[in-house]
């Protein structure tokens, strides 16, 4: 892949970390911030599901923050871009629409087809 192109990908991914981790951050200070003492039950319950939903939210960018963490080593260490199954190249679509991706679409496709089969 050409180094332009994977700088391109870098900095995207870079952006991306940069925006989980800010509004982890925010997401932090806001928790901290609330007042607890909520008299009213019906208003307590709305929080709480409202932050449940923010950790869930966080959680999973928690998540692709790995993601994202791998993909830039593998842009380091000039194996991004390749498939870890078959070592063949990830289409420069694929990679644009799921810069974290590991597969390309074929091995991704068996991938989920496997997955299907095991839990039917």
């Amino acid at each position: 892949m050409e180094k332009e192109v994977l700088e391109k990908f870098k900095l995207q991914l870079e952006q991306k970390r940069n925006e989980i981790i800010s509004e982890a951050d925010k997401t932090l200070a806001e928790m901290t911030d609330q007042n607890n003492n909520i008299p009213d039950p019906n208003d307590r319950a709305t929080i709480e599901s409202d932050r449940s939903f923010e950790l869930r939210i966080r959680d999973r960018e928690r998540k692709l923050l790995a993601k994202i963490e791998e993909a830039i080593t593998r842009i380091e260490d000039g194996e991004y871009g390749i498939c870890e199954d078959c070592g063949c190249d990830i289409n420069q679509k694929r990679l644009e629409a799921r810069p974290v991706t590991t597969l390309c679409i074929d091995c991704k496709t068996k991938q989920e087809q496997k997955e299907k089969s095991q839990g039917q």
